[in-house]
Parts: C-alpha cells; sequence; structure tokens
C-alpha cells in the first residue's frame, strides 16, 4: 500500500491513496491550519469506522441478516502529553434492517473489533477499546 502526502501551504495537506482518492487534512488553528480538512487523527479514527463497519457488513450479509443501513459513532480520549496518543475509543453501532436477529449482530461486531479488523488490531496497543449497540427494526 502507498499513499503520497503533499502540502498545499502551511500545515494543509492532501493525501492522494493507492487506490485514487483524496484525503485533505489540516492542522489545529493553534499551529496554523485553516479548518481546511480534517485532522489527522480524525482520519484515524474514520480508517477505523471504515474498516469495522466494512466487516459487519459482510458478516451479517453471510448470515443473510437484511441490514439497510450500519452507522458507528466514535468517541474517544487521547493523552494529555505527546504523542497524544488514543487512549480510549468506544464504538457504538446503530445496526437497521428487517428481523435482525441480535445475537447475529453482536457477533458480527465482536469478530470485526477482536479478529478481523486491522485497525482494531493496531489501535488496541495503546488504547482501551469498547462497543455497545443498538438494533433498529426497519
Amino acid at each position: 500500500m502507498k499513499i503520497q502526502v503533499n502540502q498545499n501551504n502551511g500545515v494543509n495537506f492532501t493525501a492522494l491513496t493507492e487506490s485514487g482518492h483524496e484525503i485533505a487534512m489540516d492542522g489545529a488553528a493553534e499551529v496554523g491550519g485553516r479548518n481546511k480538512g480534517a485532522r489527522p487523527m480524525e482520519v484515524v479514527l474514520a480508517g477505523l469506522g471504515g474498516c469495522s463497519a466494512i466487516d459487519v457488513m459482510l458478516i451479517l450479509n453471510k448470515s443473510r441478516q437484511d441490514v439497510s443501513n450500519c452507522e458507528i459513532v466514535i468517541t474517544a480520549e487521547r493523552a494529555d502529553t505527546l504523542p497524544k496518543v488514543f487512549t480510549k475509543i468506544h464504538l457504538f453501532y446503530r445496526v437497521s434492517g428487517k428481523q435482525l436477529d441480535r445475537k447475529k449482530v453482536a457477533r458480527a461486531i465482536s469478530l470485526s473489533m477482536e479478529k478481523y479488523c486491522s485497525v482494531t488490531k493496531m489501535l488496541e496497543k495503546t488504547a482501551a477499546m469498547s462497543f455497545a449497540f443498538e438494533i433498529i427494526q426497519a
């Protein structure tokens, strides 16, 4: 995998992914950022959410669950001193669909968090990871 990060100006950058997508990133105002993109640590959490959501959807589809939507709200805490790594991360899943089986949803999320999501496996080295979920029967 290869990512190229190019400076636009100051602490504003654009990442070009190997798959051909751009991600705008900018520093916080206190370091000269102008809010022209996501903060890099926000991008890390977005990657976590995307990784886990893809896992959960694939597992639930294989389990023949009729899922119409999967949403994850992620909250995190960071260390007070440099490097300000994540110390706590909580993922709250909202899974919507028809006649969803609670045990299958719980299993899909557990499998993602404990086995399949590469981003989770990296972040759990510094952060206490937790999750909860709700099912919305549509």
